[in-house]
C-alpha cells in the first residue's frame, strides 16, 4: 500500500470510514457467522469471508474456509482488487481474469472461483467485502449472479453499522458520565470554596461590627457583591469576566449621572474577578455612606488600564464631596482592601484619604488577566433592565432606605427555599407587614390566591416551575407583585412591569420593591 503522502482522497476516506466502524480486532459474532455460512450454502462454495480492511491488513470479522494468513498484504489481495473495482465482482476462473492476475485470495492461491460484493456505508464508502470462492472455476459465471451475494452483503453492512452506531454512543455515554463526573466534583469544590469564602466574610465582618443591626447590614452588601461576580462569570461559563461589566455591576445602581467610568476591554479570571468586586463594592459603600455619593454633588470616576505587564491598574477618584479625614479606626473593609484585594490579584490596593476626596488604586499582574472568553459580549450588549431593584447597602430588618413601608400590607410570599422564605416572612413582619400565606410551590400558591392579598413576593422559579401562573392569575385581578430571582436577569417571566429582585437579596431590597409598586414610595 502506498504511504501516507500518496494516499488517494478516495482511499483516505475509505480507510477513516473503516476506522468509524470501530469493529476491527472485535470479537467473533454468530450473526455474521450466519452470513457467509448462508452466502457460502447458496453459491456452493467452499469459503466465504466477511473482511474489513484498514491501512495494512485484512480483518476477517467472519470466514468459513478462509483464514488469514499473517503477513498477507492486502494491496495484492483479490479482497483489494474487488474493493478498488468498487462495485461488485465475479471472477469465472481468477487465473484467467487480468483483475486478478498476481492477486492471491486471503489465504489461498488456488482460489479459481471468486465473487465479491462491497460493504458500502451510508456515506457510499467501501469499507470491506462478503466475498465466496472456491478451488474450481466456473464456467459462465456473471455478474448477473451476484444478486443474493449484494443483497446479503448489504445486510450486513447494516448489522456492522448498527454495532458501530452502539460502541459509537457507547463510547459518547462514558465519556458524558465521565464528563458529569468531573463537572460535579468543580461544582462541589466551587461550592465549598465560595462557602468558605462566605463564612469567613462573615467572621471578619461580625469581629469588625459593633452591632447586629450594623453586620447585617455590611454582610448583606459584601454578599451582594459577591453574587454579581458569580453571575457575570456564569454568563461565560466561569472563564472570566470583564472589568467593564464588574464595575457596571456594582456602580450602575447608585445615583444618576454621579458616577462614570472607562477603559478598555480586560477580562478577569475568577479569583481577580471575585476580588475586584469585593473591593469596588468597599469603595462605593464608604462613598454613599462617608465620601462623594453621600451628597447630591459628590461624583466618582473609575478608569482603568491594561498594562505592560499584561496586567492591569484601576484607579477610583472622588470629588463633590464632603471633607475627608482619614478613619480613626480600622475595619475589615480596610484590611480586605489593603491585604486580600492586592494578594488575590498579585498586586496592591492602595487608599488615599485626600481631603478634597478618596483615592484609590488598585494592581493586578498579568495572572489576573485572560483571554476573552467565547461567551463574553460588549457590556453594552445586555441592558440592565429597568425593573430590578438595587440596592448598595441594606438592613435585613426595618423600613425601606428613602420608602414608605409595607406597614400593614397583607402580603403573600411564594418562595420554594424554606429558610429564604422564613427569613423574608420574619423580616417584612418586624417591618409592620401582615403575612397571610407562604407557598413553597406552584400548586400550593394557587391554592392561596382566593386570600384577601394587597401584594405578593414571587420567586420566579418554584421547583423548575415558572411562577407565570401565579403572576397572571395576580395581574388579572390587578394585585401587585414583585419577583425575585436568583437566575439573573433574564430568568423571570416576561410580559409583566413587576420590579425583579436578584438573589441573593436583603429584606431591605424586597421592601423597597413592595413599597414602589404600592405606591407608597
Amino acid at each position: 500500500m502506498d504511504d501516507a503522502s500518496t494516499t488517494s482522497p478516495e482511499e483516505a476516506a475509505r480507510l477513516r470510514a473503516a476506522h468509524r466502524l470501530r469493529l476491527l480486532d472485535t470479537a467473533p459474532d454468530p450473526r455474521f457467522d450466519r452470513f457467509v455460512r448462508l452466502a457460502a450454502q447458496l453459491y456452493g462454495t467452499q469459503r466465504a469471508g466477511l473482511l474489513l480492511v484498514d491501512e495494512e491488513r485484512l480483518w476477517m470479522k467472519a470466514s468459513l474456509g478462509f483464514e488469514i494468513t499473517p503477513g498477507t498484504p492486502w494491496a495484492a489481495s483479490m479482497p483489494a482488487a474487488a474493493i478498488d473495482l468498487g462495485g461488485p465482482v465475479v471472477a469465472a476462473d481468477t487465473r484467467k481474469d487480468p483483475r486478478f492476475r498476481g492477486r492471491p485470495a486471503a489465504d489461498a492461491p488456488a482460489t479459481r472461483f471468486y465473487a465479491a460484493a462491497p460493504l458500502i456505508d451510508p456515506d457510499g464508502v467501501v469499507v470491506g467485502v462478503l466475498s465466496v470462492g472456491d478451488d474450481k472455476p466456473r464456467r459462465g459465471a456473471s455478474e448477473r449472479d451476484l444478486g443474493p451475494l449484494i443483497d446479503l452483503a448489504s445486510l450486513a453492512m447494516e448489522e456492522l453499522q448498527r454495532d458501530a452506531d452502539e460502541a459509537r454512543h457507547a463510547v459518547m455515554r462514558r465519556e458524558e458520565e465521565e464528563q458529569r463526573e468531573t463537572l460535579m466534583a468543580e461544582l462541589d469544590h466551587r461550592v465549598k470554596n465560595v462557602l468558605a469564602a462566605v463564612q469567613s466574610m462573615a467572621a471578619q465582618s461580625a469581629r469588625k461590627t459593633v452591632s447586629l443591626d450594623s453586620f447585617l447590614k455590611t454582610f448583606a452588601g459584601r454578599l451582594k457583591a459577591m453574587a454579581a461576580a458569580q453571575e457575570l462569570l456564569t454568563a461565560t461559563r466561569w472563564r472570566g469576566a470583564a472589568i467593564g461589566d464588574i464595575v457596571t455591576a456594582e456602580l450602575s445602581g447608585l445615583g444618576s449621572g454621579q458616577a462614570r467610568w472607562e477603559g478598555p476591554e480586560c477580562f478577569l479570571s475568577p479569583r481577580a474577578a471575585n476580588a475586584l468586586s469585593l473591593a469596588l463594592h468597599e469603595l462605593a459603600t464608604n462613598a454613599v455612606k462617608y465620601g462623594a455619593l453621600s451628597v447630591e454633588s459628590g461624583r466618582v470616576e473609575v478608569a482603568w488600564q491594561v498594562g505592560d505587564n499584561g496586567g492591569f491598574a484601576l484607579d477610583w477618584k472622588e470629588t463633590g464631596g464632603p471633607s475627608v479625614s482619614p478613619p480613626t479606626r480600622r475595619g475589615f473593609g480596610s484590611i480586605l482592601l489593603e491585604q486580600v484585594t492586592g494578594r488575590e490579584l498579585g498586586g496592591e490596593a492602595v487608599v488615599d484619604f485626600r481631603r478634597d476626596g478618596v483615592r484609590a488604586r488598585i494592581t493586578a499582574d498579568a495572572n489576573a488577566c485572560v483571554e476573552k472568553p467565547p461567551a463574553a459580549e460588549p457590556a453594552d450588549a445586555a441592558p440592565v433592565d429597568a425593573r430590578i431593584v438595587e440596592t448598595l447597602t441594606g438592613a435585613s430588618h426595618g423600613g425601606p432606605e428613602g420608602g414608605g413601608g409595607v406597614a400593614g400590607l397583607r402580603l403573600l410570599i411564594v418562595e420554594d427555599a424554606v429558610l429564604l422564605a422564613l427569613e423574608l416572612e420574619s423580616g417584612l413582619e418586624d417591618a409592620g407587614a401582615v403575612i397571610v400565606g407562604n407557598a413553597a410551590d406552584l400548586e400550593e400558591a394557587l391554592g392561596m390566591l382566593h386570600l384577601s392579598i394587597d401584594a405578593a413576593v414571587l420567586d420566579a422559579n418554584l421547583n423548575g416551575k415558572s411562577v407565570a401562573p401565579v403572576a397572571e392569575a395576580l395581574k388579572a385581578r390587578g394585585t401587585p407583585f414583585v419577583f425575585a430571582t436568583g437566575y439573573g436577569d433574564a430568568a423571570a417571566p416576561s410580559g409583566f412591569d413587576a420590579p425583579i429582585v436578584r438573589k441573593p437579596y436583603n429584606v431591605n431590597q424586597i421592601i423597597r420593591a413592595l413599597s414602589d409598586v404600592m405606591g407608597r414610595s
